[in-house]
């Protein structure tokens, strides 16, 4: 397939015309970024894991009746995916406490929580993504109270399939973030799953060990960061075991 017009390149995807209207291709790229974009690098591979791990998060959801963006994968990269208005809000789900939400609240990292806890930033890279509340977005009209009990839901409805399908395969579902796009059927709304679901956006952590198979594996210099997402894309049958580490062979 052709590529289309550059409609938009962020940190770790490429955004282009799709072939359809009313349809856009999502290109994942190698790059990996940490602490707003201050520390970089080129992680050979990680893009065609994304793809691909996105890809089977977003069918299983798809699949349960929770609605998401995704259409279809095209090549290792590139997937097909519904345009949509997406919200101003990264929405984070956490089951145990870690990252910023240790270092906020002085909660040991690791600590299960007493209930999922959904948090909302402000999508804004100028601003660091900024915490914010229910007061903000609703004085802001960055969503209506519909719209926000739909985003709960939808979160908690994703908490549930990816804690029991990342449970059955030994690993915690520590906590994730996820975007959601506005699209119309005439005048009528509703709101689906869009960007990404991948260990870029997740924090998994093997149930054992504690091993760390997300970003974090980047951000703290853990590892090799192609080697966490692979494990996971094994775990998941969506790479065979016997695929090497480094070079990435994933099932069709």
């Amino acid at each position: 397939m052709a590529r289309r017009k550059k409609i938009y390149e962020g940190k770790a995807k490429i955004l282009y015309e799709g072939p359809e209207p009313g349809t856009i291709v999502q290109y994942f790229k190698d790059d990996a970024t940490a602490f707003n974009a201050e520390k970089k690098d080129v992680i050979e591979g990680k893009g065609v894991l994304n793809n691909r791990l996105s890809e089977f998060f977003m069918t299983g959801l798809n699949h349960i009746g929770v609605p998401t963006h995704f259409l279809k994968r095209l090549n290792m990269r590139e997937q097909l995916v519904r345009a949509c208005e997406i919200v101003p809000l990264e929405v984070i789900v956490r089951n145990f406490a870690a990252g910023t939400m240790s270092k906020r609240l002085g909660i040991e990292e690791g600590t299960q929580l007493p209930r999922p806890i959904v948090e909302y930033c402000y999508k804004d890279d100028g601003l660091g993504d900024p915490l914010v509340t229910d007061e903000h977005i609703a004085a802001f009209g960055w969503a209506s109270q519909q719209d926000m009990d739909d985003i709960l839901s939808l979160a908690l409805r994703v908490n549930d399939y990816m804690s029991g399908l990342m449970y059955g395969v030994g690993i915690k579902l520590v906590d994730f973030k996820i975007e959601i796009g506005r699209v119309y059927d005439g005048d009528f709304q509703r709101l689906i799953i869009a960007d990404e679901i991948s260990p870029d956006s997740c924090r998994l952590w093997d149930m054992e060990s504690g091993q760390k198979l997300d970003k974090d594996v980047f951000r703290r210099d853990l590892g090799n960061l192609t080697d966490a997402y692979s494990e996971v894309a094994r775990r998941l049958g969506v790479m065979p075991k016997s695929a090497p580490v480094t070079k990435p062979t994933l099932i069709n």
